[in-house]
């Protein structure tokens, strides 16, 4: 028998003498338990305490793909909450990897996510070889590259993105600033539009604004979705294609690559995942690490 089942049937036994649960309840844990242990297997885990928060939402990501309803998967969470929080009573592990993962009121829902091959082809759709190509490329990318929604990404101004440095400052809902990693190829089409095009759009005007529409007026949310729906229909992506799709798709991108969920949460500007305190205290050089080592275009 493994360590890992050994465990199971420790956390069985705690269920079944000193929870009192029935029968019923004591075969879901179990086959919750099984599932995730397989999981485990499968990414070469040997030790528990080698399971952590991106792992275990990878695992949940895996049941929904495999067509596990939410309901279901809400289920799985609570037998991995009550399993992982058993094991720091033991004192078996020294943190609880799933007391970061949220549980909504609704059951756990798990956004849907564009794969890394539909990403690069929307990325790809604008026509560089054109002026307005060449911005809304611009803005497709930093859109992606640092998470933003669409209101932040309309409302993004020039003095706010350092290229040398590679971050753009944001302010969140709540006015809320945060500092993020933009990537290379998002510079590179950034300081291209700035340099060919920006002023083009402007004509001897001035803006604070970095993106910029015909006669310098700033782009609007909806001018964006417009383009977006457009590119994403000549791309031929058969999904729903939001702004807010791509940020779920930055964030599962650079978790299943294997980024630290907290770096991604600072990141994301948001504790959504998190029922404890946002990290703020990460260095800025550290997310500048993260983005370049996971994420796909950094």
């Amino acid at each position: 028998m493994s360590s890992l089942d050994i465990l199971a049937d420790q956390y069985v036994n705690y269920l079944i003498f000193e929870k009192g649960l029935s029968e019923k309840t004591i075969e879901s844990y179990t086959s919750d338990l099984a599932r995730h242990f397989d999981f485990l297997k499968q990414k070469g885990v040997k030790k528990i305490a080698d399971a952590d928060t991106p792992l275990i939402l990878k695992h949940l990501i895996a049941l929904r793909n495999a067509g596990l309803g939410s309901k279901s998967c809400a289920r799985h969470l609570i037998t991995l909450r009550g399993f992982y929080k058993f094991l720091v009573q033991e004192k078996i592990i020294d943190y609880d990897p799933a007391k970061l993962i949220d549980l909504p009121k609704s059951g756990l829902k798990l956004p849907d996510v564009l794969t890394v091959e539909e990403v690069n082809l929307l990325l790809n759709m604008p026509d560089t070889g054109k002026p307005l190509g060449k911005r809304n490329a611009a803005m497709l990318e930093l859109l992606y590259a640092a998470g933003l929604r669409v209101s932040e990404l309309v409302n993004v101004k020039f003095l706010d993105v350092n290229l040398e440095a590679c971050f753009v400052k944001v302010f969140g809902k709540g006015s809320k600033e945060r500092v993020v990693p933009i990537g290379v190829c998002a510079k590179e089409k950034i300081e291209d539009y700035i340099t060919v095009v920006r002023p083009l759009l402007l004509k001897n005007q001035i803006s604070p604004y970095l993106f910029v529409a015909r006669a310098g007026k700033p782009m609007t949310r909806q001018g964006f979705w417009k383009l977006l729906k457009q590119y994403a229909l000549q791309a031929g992506i058969n999904k729903k294609i939001t702004p807010h799709r791509l940020r779920h798709s930055f964030a599962s991108h650079l978790i299943e690559g294997g980024a630290d969920l907290r770096a991604v949460q600072v990141m994301l500007g948001h504790v959504d995942i998190s029922t404890t305190q946002i990290y703020t205290h990460l260095a800025r050089e550290h997310l500048r690490q993260m983005h370049e080592k996971y994420h796909p275009r950094g």
